[in-house]
């Protein structure tokens, strides 16, 4: 229990194992995951260690694999999820894998190549075989207006520009270029044809429709038919460069119709022929890869586990005969047995006949920080993490953050139907964890790790909204409110009927009979407040008053906590020097404020002559009882001026106290000698220690700038963290504005709607009135109030007894690496 309030215990062993287990040794350890390699070889470059060749075969499958899977995701093949997970292969077997491997990938890259091609040449036999389609009627269109002496005009059936060359003399013989060119060059291509030779052309295209069985390309690219009528040879050489400059595929295309017929007959029976051809290609593509998918998973779980026992081994050391393996591990003492037992399996594995040695060693090295959690408790502890790490056996605040966190953070949630959503999202992402997992969504992994917080923030807030007896804005009368407007009417009271026609508004006065019936609501707010005016003012006052106290306790339960750390470490000196005036100086400043809300609430006073707290608390601090300001109880103005001054005389406890300690028990280890020998007994002594002490020296002045930056923080802190923890009146106040607002304004003015369409309207409304109060009371009022609750326990709370200067216990686990768990 104790390592649940503190991180575990941690121990550093030395290891001996024969080279041939080696490698079933860690894999064991790996299996277990509690065990931290520690590195042999600091300082050490990774291309100088032993291992690194087998690291980088290893990291080349890693590559194939991402090839591999790339392809199989490409090709909309489903990757099974389950494989059964093997222990890891030997090492000659790595070899044997490593040339699968490549013999895969060499066999789908040639498969891809060819497929490739393929479908180049079939994309190529496609367009010749639309541009001879096409060009049918180009050739006809263009020999009949060349018998006229105009050329048709723009209006044509393939709209292109109009063509100012024409005859006068007869018919003319001319030369073409014909081709295809992607559709969103041809505009460019057309202007740039037209400012070369003025006009001087006949230019057709029209675009390629293909079929769907034509479309071989994985992406579709919109393309057009184009001929280019001219004449002369050096027009033609000067279109082809052009057609060149813009990635025009130029084809050929027979004069007369009857070559045309025959080309477009033989195109048709190559592309036939390519098409079954691919198909063939295709289906043997998709059984390399679905037999490959099989075992995906199964390789990448075998190459990321070889991958980290050949780190592993890079982190060892080898004896001179190259059989024992030294290695030395950081391990929790409650589970050394549990290593002790893999090692032997692993040795056993291989049939060793040399069992593995572990020995304990003591170290003056920082131990790595574990905090032992499970799928409860691992959220809690990364809000921790994300602060700081803490120290080795520091008090752990995840255990205190559980209850705490999701408190901090209803307070400012406050309404049990807002909260009762929550926790329906929170047990949803807990019944459909693995379906999320799956999805890989950064948005959604975040949401599934937070569940279980998600969870206690929803429960926490129905009980806080609850207490304020708030639901969407509205309260239940589940036990009867404790106010009474019958008795306030005559002969009871003073009110006629007269008074409801004349007044704006009335107020109950609890001093008449019945009216108030002494009996405070038995849970939560009385709902009467709900409907009076005053209502913001209650509830301002209260909450204000209610986020003090919640603060002073929180704090003064850090400083606790700062106890439980001086005792562990057996640092009793700073229970007297910081401890004790910490904890004196919150007490008889912000325990007393406590203590005057709390006795303020207690006793009768009326409304008129009650004091204000904050003008006592001003007052106290100042000494200004000049002033005739109504007290609250006889003797509070000794009290007040006795915790003024103890907390006065605290500041240079906490400033001196400590440096002239140190100081002194510096001083007199310096004049302290030596134990059983002289001064001058040995030469090489007696100018040794001098230089010794001389690099112990301390700076009383580096001492006493970190303690005054220490105290004043501490005293100043006190007063800014106690400030701070009104945020949670104001986000409270400001969350049941926002969800009164939307009550009032939207749901509100729907339901006093009376006429035929009020249904309609309704249905309407209530959608707009269930969006809102998602994304703006759910999503961003719950994300500020979560951000203000993490800072009010990483700044207000932890800084009073948690240091979070550690290092994470990062032990070898194939589970964590892969993803299992």
């Amino acid at each position: 229990m104790d390592s649940f309030f503190r991180s575990e215990e941690m121990c550093l062993v030395q290891l001996f194992f024969q080279t041939e287990s080696a490698h079933n040794c860690i894999d064991e350890l790996g299996h277990l995951g509690l065990v931290q390699f520690k590195d042999l070889h600091p300082g050490t470059a990774d291309f100088q260690r032993r291992f690194v060749k087998e690291v980088k075969k290893c990291e080349e499958m890693e590559r194939i694999l991402r090839f591999l899977k790339k392809e199989v995701i490409t090709s909309n093949i489903l990757i099974p999820a389950d494989f059964t997970t093997e222990r890891i292969s030997l090492p000659r077997d790595v070899l044997d894998l490593e040339s699968s491997f490549d013999k895969l990938e060499q066999e789908l890259k040639e498969i891809n190549s060819n497929r490739d091609t393929l479908r180049q040449n079939f994309t190529q036999l496609t367009e010749i075989n639309h541009l001879l389609h096409m060009t049918d009627d180009f050739f006809v269109e263009v020999e009949s207006q060349m018998t006229i002496s105009e050329l048709p005009s723009e209006d044509s059936v393939y709209s292109s520009r109009r063509a100012s060359y024409a005859s006068t003399n007869g018919s003319l013989k001319l030369g073409f270029v014909a081709g295809v060119i992607k559709h969103e060059r041809f505009p460019a291509f057309e202007k740039i044809l037209w400012r070369l030779f003025h006009g001087n052309f006949v230019l057709r295209h029209a675009e390629i429709k293909p079929h769907q069985e034509e479309n071989m390309e994985e992406v579709f690219v919109k393309k057009d038919v184009f001929v280019v009528f001219v004449q002369g040879d050096q027009v033609r050489g000067k279109i082809r460069k052009l057609c060149d400059g813009f990635h025009a595929s130029m084809y050929p295309c027979p004069n007369n119709a009857a070559a045309r017929k025959e080309m477009r007959t033989n195109v048709n029976m190559r592309m036939e022929d390519l098409r079954l051809v691919l198909k063939r290609t295709e289906e043997f593509r998709v059984t390399t890869l679905t037999a490959a998918a099989a075992n995906l998973r199964e390789w990448t779980a075998k190459v990321k586990k070889m991958k980290a026992i050949y780190y592993t081994l890079n982190l060892c050391n080898i004896d001179i005969t190259q059989k024992l393996i030294i290695a030395e591990i950081w391990c929790p003492v409650s589970d050394l047995s549990s290593v002790h037992a893999a090692l032997i399996k692993g040795s056993e594995q291989t049939g060793s006949s040399v069992t593995p040695i572990m020995n304990r060693i003591h170290t003056q090295q920082t131990p790595p920080t574990f905090n032992r959690t499970n799928v409860f408790t691992s959220g809690f502890q990364n809000i921790i993490d994300a602060y700081g790490v803490g120290d080795y056996q520091e008090i752990n605040p995840a255990p205190y953050t559980m209850v705490t966190f999701p408190f901090l953070f209803a307070v400012m949630f406050g309404d049990c139907g807002h909260g009762l959503l929550m926790t329906l999202l929170a047990v949803w992402l807990i019944l459909h964890e693995e379906h999320f997992r799956k999805l890989k969504n950064e948005l959604v992994d975040m949401l599934v790790s937070g569940r279980y917080i998600i969870l206690l923030m929803g429960i926490y807030s129905i009980y806080t909204g609850l207490i304020y007896n708030d639901c969407f804005s509205k309260s239940f009368n589940l036990f009867g409110s404790s106010w009474s407007v019958r008795h306030m009417f005559h002969p009871q009271g003073p009110w006629t009927n007269e008074t409801l026609h004349n007044s704006d508004y009335l107020q109950l006065d609890p001093l008449v009979s019945g009216v108030y019936s002494g009996n405070p609501y038995p849970f939560g707010i009385d709902p009467m407040w709900n409907i009076a005016l005053n209502k913001l003012l209650f509830l301002n006052s209260y909450k204000m008053k209610m986020s003090v106290i919640i603060g002073v306790v929180h704090m003064l339960f850090g400083v606790m906590l700062s106890l439980g750390n001086y005792i562990f470490f057996r640092n009793f000196k700073d229970v007297v020097l910081k401890f004790i005036p910490e904890l004196v100086f919150m007490l008889s400043l912000f325990g007393y404020l406590t203590f005057l809300i709390l006795y303020k609430w207690c006793v009768v006073i009326k409304s008129d002559s009650a004091p204000s707290i904050l003008l006592l608390f001003i007052n106290m601090m100042f000494f200004d009882y000049s002033s005739n300001g109504a007290m609250l109880y006889k003797t509070q103005k000794p009290v007040q001026i006795f915790l003024v001054v103890v907390a006065g005389v605290m500041v240079p406890w906490l400033l001196f106290a400590k440096p002239l300690l140190m100081y002194r028990e510096h001083k007199q280890s310096k004049l302290k000698p030596s134990p059983n020998k002289l001064p001058m007994q040995d030469f090489g002594n007696f100018i040794q220690e001098p230089l010794e002490k001389s690099k112990e020296k301390i700076s009383m002045g580096d001492i006493f700038v970190y303690q005054g930056i220490h105290t004043i923080e501490y005293c100043l802190g006190c007063i800014s963290n106690t400030a701070s923890y009104l945020r949670l009146w104001a986000l409270s106040l400001a969350h049941a504005e926002l969800s009164e607002v939307l009550w009032k304004m939207v749901l509100q003015v729907a339901l006093r709607v009376t006429s035929g369409m009020g249904s309609v309207l309704l249905a309407v409304t209530f959608a707009t009135f269930a969006v809102l109060t998602v994304t703006i009371l759910l999503v961003m009022e719950g994300l500020s109030a979560f951000l203000h609750a993490l800072r009010l326990h990483w700044v207000e709370f932890q800084n009073k007894f948690y240091q979070g200067s550690g290092y994470k216990f990062s032990p070898l686990s194939f589970d964590k690496m892969l993803n299992m768990k």
